[in-house]
């Protein structure tokens, strides 16, 4: 049974705000209030084994396309 020291930490815990920039648009969190706000609203994919992110903004544009290509077990 794993214990409270044997979680791991999050895929992005500790990393700087310049390793968050939307993959879409470039846009970067602007400041640390900003940067804790993004890793809320944001949203944050996988692809080949690296995080990608999304701003809210190109988040909301491309809503339909993203739902396109998950796979109909999801729905």
């Amino acid at each position: 049974m794993a214990g409270p020291d044997d979680t791991a930490p999050t895929a992005d815990a500790g990393r700087p705000a310049s390793d968050i920039v939307c993959a879409s648009c470039g846009a970067t969190p602007d400041g640390a209030e900003a940067l804790s706000l993004a890793r809320i609203t944001w949203a944050r994919g996988v692809e080949n084994g690296r995080d990608t992110w999304t701003c809210e903004q190109c988040s909301r544009r491309f809503l339909r396309s993203i739902e396109g290509k998950l796979d109909s077990s999801w729905w």
